[in-house]
C-alpha cells in the first residue's frame, strides 16, 4: 500500500465523508475506541472497503500538520492501546494500525474494516458517524435498520484482505497456478487471461488498468503466506498433538500458513501422519492401519473452514489430537441443531466460500458429507463421533478404538441414533439385527443391542417405525424427526 497516495487521496475528500475521520493530537482511549466503531458501522453502511482514521491532519482545513501521538507507545493501564482496543470492541473488528512521515511530518493512520455480521459497538455501544459527527447508532433508528439490511448483503469472504496492488504484486502471494490445478483447467497463455479468471472467481477485484485488491476469499484459499495477510492471518488452521489424554503437554504444534485450497493436502497428510494406528487382522495378516478414517478427517476439516464464523477475530479452526481422540473445531456455532447434521442440508454463514470450496473438490457437495462421515466411523468400528458447541465454537470429537464393553450409556445411545439416521438416509430402517451388526454383536447377545436400543427410545432419539406393533424381535426404529 502507497500510504503517501492514500493520505492525498483522503485529505481531497468532502469534510462530511462518514468513512474518514480526521484528528491532530487527540490520545484519548475511549474516543479512539467510540470512533473505531462509529468508522466501522459507517463504512458498512456506506459499502467501504475500509474506514480511516487518521492524525497529522487538522480536521477542518484538511492541512497535513503532524502528531505527536504514539500509538505503540501509548498504554491503557498496564496494557497496550492497540490490545486494549481490540477485546474493547465487539464483535472484534480487524483495524491495522500505520506509522509513517510524509513530507517529515508524523502521520498515524489507523485503517479499519467494515462491521460485517452485526453493528461493531465499544464497550456495549454501539456508534455511528452522521455527517462529520459521532452519535449513538440507537438515537439514529433509520441509520440502525439501513445498517442492519446493509450487513445481511455483505459477506466475509467479499472483504479486502489486500489493497491496491499490482498484478504482479498479487500474483507473487497468491498460489494461482493451485487454482487452475484444482479446477482442473489449463494455465492461460498470458497474465491477462489468467488475471480475468481470477476476478470472474472473486479472488481479486479490479480497480484501474493494473490496480487490485486481493479478497478474503483469494487469500484465505490460496495465500502464499497467510501470515503476510494481517486482517486473516489468525484464521490460519492450526494442528496441535498432545501427549497423554489432556492438554497438559504439547508434543508438537504446527500452523498452516498456505491457505486453505493451496496447502490442503499438505495439512491432510500432516493430520494423518499424527494420528496413532491401530492393528487389524484380515486372512492371517496383520497390517497397520491408521486409527481414523482419512474419509472423515478430510468432510470434517473443511467443514471446520466453510462454516466458522470470521466476525470472532483472534481464532481459526483447530486439530487436536490426543492419545483416546481427535478434536476438529472451529469459532461459531452451528446453524442447525448438531442432533440434524446427518440428515439436514448444510447451512453456512459463508456460501460463497462453501460455493467455491466444492468446485476446487476439496469438500463434498451439499448435503452428503456428514453421512459420508458416519459411514466410514461404522466401518472402521470406531464410537460414534460427538457434535458438540459451547459458548463460542463447534467441536466434532473422533474416538479411538473401543470395545463395547467399555462404552458408557451415552456412547451407545449416540452411536444407536446415529446408525439409526443414516439408515434413514439412506432409505432403509433400523432394527435389532443392524445395530447388532454396527457393533459386531454375536446373535445370542441380541438382548444387548435391545438395551442399547431401548435407551435410545427412552432418550427421546428414535421412535418405533410402527408404534402398534408388538413384536420385539422384528421391530423397526426410525430418527424421532423422521
Amino acid at each position: 500500500m502507497d500510504l503517501d497516495q492514500l493520505l492525498t487521496s483522503l485529505i481531497v475528500l468532502p469534510g462530511e465523508a462518514e468513512w474518514v475521520e480526521f484528528k491532530q493530537n487527540n490520545e484519548n482511549p475511549h474516543e479512539i475506541g467510540e470512533c473505531i466503531s462509529a468508522l466501522a458501522n459507517s463504512a458498512a453502511l456506506l459499502g467501504k472497503e475500509c474506514a480511516y482514521l487518521v492524525w497529522g491532519v487538522e480536521d477542518r482545513t484538511h492541512r497535513i500538520v503532524g502528531t505527536t501521538f504514539r500509538p505503540r507507545q501509548k498504554k491503557k493501564g498496564n496494557e497496550e492501546l492497540e490490545n486494549w482496543l481490540s477485546h474493547s470492541l465487539a464483535p472484534r473488528t480487524d483495524f491495522r494500525i500505520h506509522v509513517w512521515d510524509h513530507d517529515s511530518l508524523p502521520i498515524v493512520l489507523f485503517e479499519i474494516q467494515p462491521a460485517v455480521t452485526s453493528p461493531v459497538a465499544f464497550k456495549d455501544t454501539e456508534w455511528i458517524r452522521v455527517g462529520s459527527y459521532k452519535k449513538r447508532l440507537k438515537e439514529h433508528p433509520e441509520k440502525e435498520r439501513t445498517l442492519w439490511a446493509a450487513l445481511s448483503r455483505t459477506s466475509f469472504e467479499k472483504g479486502i484482505a489486500a489493497h491496491d496492488v499490482t498484478s504482479d504484486q498479487a500474483l507473487s502471494r497468491l498460489d494461482y497456478p493451485k487454482y487452475f490445478e484444482l479446477m482442473e483447467a489449463a494455465l492461460p497463455a498470458n497474465k491477462s487471461g489468467l488475471i480475468e479468471r481470477l476476478v470472474v472467481d472473486r479472488i481479486l477485484v479490479r480497480h484501474a488498468s493494473d490496480r487490485f485488491d486481493i479478497t478474503n476469499l483469494g487469500a484465505l484459499l490460496f495465500a502464499k503466506d497467510l501470515s503476510r495477510f494481517e486482517g486473516i492471518s489468525r484464521k490460519s488452521v492450526r494442528v496441535v498433538v498432545y501427549r497423554g489424554v489432556n492438554r497438559l503437554e504439547t508434543i508438537r504444534e504446527r500452523v498452516m500458513q498456505k491457505g486453505y485450497a493451496a496447502g490442503f493436502e499438505e495439512l491432510i497428510a500432516f493430520i494423518i501422519d499424527q494420528t496413532p494406528q491401530n492393528e487389524v487382522i484380515g486372512q492371517a495378516l496383520r497390517r497397520e492401519i491408521r486409527m481414523y478414517p482419512e474419509k472423515a478427517i478430510r468432510e470434517l476439516v473443511p467443514n471446520a473452514m466453510i462454516h466458522q464464523d470470521f466476525s470472532m477475530s483472534g481464532t481459526g479452526p483447530m486439530v487436536e489430537i490426543f492419545e483416546d481422540r481427535l478434536e476438529i473445531s472451529n469459532p461459531g456455532l452451528p446453524l442447525i441443531d448438531t442432533l440434524r447434521f446427518i440428515d439436514h442440508s448444510p447451512r453456512s454463514r459463508n456460501e460463497v466460500l462453501a460455493d467455491l470450496m466444492r468446485r476446487l473438490h476439496i469438500c463434498e457437495e451439499r448435503g452428503s458429507g456428514i453421512d459420508k462421515v458416519i459411514f466410514q466411523i461404522e466401518l472402521f468400528q470406531l464410537p460414534a463421533p460427538d457434535f458438540r458447541t459451547d459458548a463460542t465454537h463447534t467441536r466434532v470429537v473422533l474416538f479411538a478404538q473401543q470395545e463395547l464393553a467399555d462404552m458408557d450409556k451415552r456412547d451407545k445411545i449416540r452411536a444407536c441414533y446415529q446408525h439409526c439416521c443414516l439408515l434413514c438416509v439412506s432409505n432403509r430402517v433400523m432394527s435389532n439385527t443392524t445395530l447388532r451388526e454396527r457393533f459386531k454383536i454375536a446373535e445370542k447377545d441380541y438382548p444387548v443391542a435391545s438395551r442399547i436400543i431401548r435407551d435410545t427410545v427412552d432418550a427421546g432419539l428414535i421412535r418405533p417405525e410402527d408404534p402398534t406393533s408388538k413384536s420385539k424381535k422384528h421391530a423397526r426404529y426410525v430418527p424421532f424427526w423422521a
